[in-house]
């Protein structure tokens, strides 16, 4: 497959959201991302403290699954995922002073 930008995946993503869920993409975006999510940690916790393998492929989907989630919480919202990961950047860059993660800046930010 081709890559696909922001904005393409979220026409498309869109266009799968069930007819149930169209009635309220924020809730049930919401509602799918803290399911997915918690499929992701699970993967997580069975590698760290059951001795599982980490499944990299289902944790792949996993998030992929996440993403589709997000994208529908987004267009609920009416916003492009393009304005959300632009706006993400900018708060960590203001947060971190700059281009890099240091752990006084974030002991010490402010909410």
């Amino acid at each position: 497959m081709d890559k696909i930008s922001f904005v393409e995946y979220q026409k498309q993503a869109n266009s799968l959201i069930s007819e149930a869920g169209k009635k309220d993409m924020i809730l049930n975006g919401v509602m799918g991302l803290a399911g997915e999510a918690g499929e992701c940690v699970d993967l997580v916790k069975k590698e760290r403290f059951q001795g599982h393998e980490l499944n990299r492929d289902k944790l792949i989907e996993e998030l992929g699954d996440v993403l589709w989630y997000i994208a529908e919480t987004a267009s609920g919202l009416n916003v492009s995922l393009d304005e959300i990961a632009e706006k993400n950047l900018d708060k960590l860059h203001k947060r971190y002073h700059g281009d890099k993660f240091n752990a006084f800046d974030s002991i010490n930010r402010k909410e």
